[in-house]
């Protein structure tokens, strides 16, 4: 069988959870998976390493990782050290000789350890790499091979940027007032309706590895995940949008199982026609989503029509109620339209 080659573009959990499901799928179809990651962070861990040491913040690049991680059992455990996050030291807590350092040099950063409360180890080893090795894909590959990843993870861009968005009743005493709100987090945790989404710079340039991935893909997938912070800000890169466009792989979209703080007051059609408003020239051939989160499905239908697209329904959430993809659901529904011949 000929590999299929998939590029799904995303951040966090959603990627990760198409990510996941690609696993699922790559035994079967003998899938070669590319991830394509936002770099626009600014919040938790992530936020507080590309403030202080600058360089592209490495969460979702680390998530990405670790859902593609390996399946032997020392992989498995390597994973898991990356995903683990560090707790507050207790306040007595310092070294067995306050007036040692690391390696003995001395200094006050070896007494506590609370500068590392909040961070993820897989976050400080990806910041540590991208410096020691002066380039993020080279960090990353090597991340990777760290995890026995089945898989390649790049970012969108070698250069962070910020996400910006107007806003309309961020200040609920002023419900037709339109603000900037800036920063991912800040736009992900908005209480208003999100109108309008940029990126700062405006034109960052595209990670050259994922361009080519992109020209030589099979299948591009998008979502599901966060729409304004995780999904949309690839469109807004020009050389990404222009390389999607070209592409001559196929397109599938999948659809989220619920609205989140950012996209309250989207219908499920919204999140499709925002595919269009941000990249109109974006051709889709498939949209995946839950029968049960979709509802009536007509609206979804005619927005799916309007990409050039077939709505594509599947039982593809857990079963304990709430709003997540099921790794095994998914890379299930995925199978037969990944498979499909053209």
């Amino acid at each position: 069988m000929t590999s299929r080659r998939v590029v799904a573009f995303g951040g966090g959990h959603g990627l990760s959870a198409s990510l996941r499901a690609l696993r699922h799928c790559a035994p079967e179809l003998d899938l070669d998976i590319t991830a394509v990651v936002t770099v626009g962070d600014d919040g938790g861990s992530s936020g507080r390493l590309r403030a202080e040491r600058g360089g592209l913040p490495p969460g979702d690049l680390r998530q990405a990782l670790v859902a593609l991680a390996g399946d032997h059992p020392a992989t498995r455990r390597s994973a898991g050290l990356f995903q683990h996050r560090f707790v507050a030291a207790p306040a007595d807590a310092a070294c067995a000789d306050p007036a040692a350092g690391e390696d003995g040099g001395g200094g006050p950063a070896a007494t506590r350890g609370d500068g590392l409360a909040g961070h993820a180890v897989g976050n400080l080893v990806l910041c540590g790499l991208m410096e020691l090795l002066g380039d993020p894909v080279a960090a990353l590959e090597h991340a990777g091979a760290m995890l026995g990843a089945v898989g390649r993870v790049l970012p969108m861009s070698r250069q962070p940027v910020g996400i910006e968005a107007r806003v309309r009743g961020v200040d609920p005493s002023a419900p037709d007032e339109v603000r900037t709100v800036r920063g991912q987090h800040q736009v992900a945790v908005t209480t208003g309706r999100v109108e309008s989404l940029r990126l700062t710079p405006a034109a960052p340039a595209a990670c050259a590895e994922a361009l080519a991935a992109i020209g030589e893909a099979d299948w591009l997938i998008f979502g599901p995940g966060s729409w304004y912070t995780s999904v949309l800000p690839h469109l807004l890169v020009p050389q990404l949008a222009d390389a999607i466009v070209s592409s001559p792989a196929r397109r599938l979209v999948t659809l989220n199982l619920a609205a989140e703080k950012e996209t309250l007051g989207l219908s499920v059609a919204d999140h499709l026609a925002a595919l269009r408003w941000y990249l109109p020239e974006l051709k889709v051939d498939l949209v995946l989503a839950d029968a049960k989160a979709v509802g009536d499905p007509e609206p979804v239908e005619r927005a799916a029509e309007s990409l050039g697209a077939r709505l594509v329904l599947a039982p593809v959430a857990i079963t304990d109620g709430t709003p997540r993809h099921d790794p095994a659901a998914l890379g299930a529904a995925l199978v037969p339209v990944l498979g499909a011949d053209r």
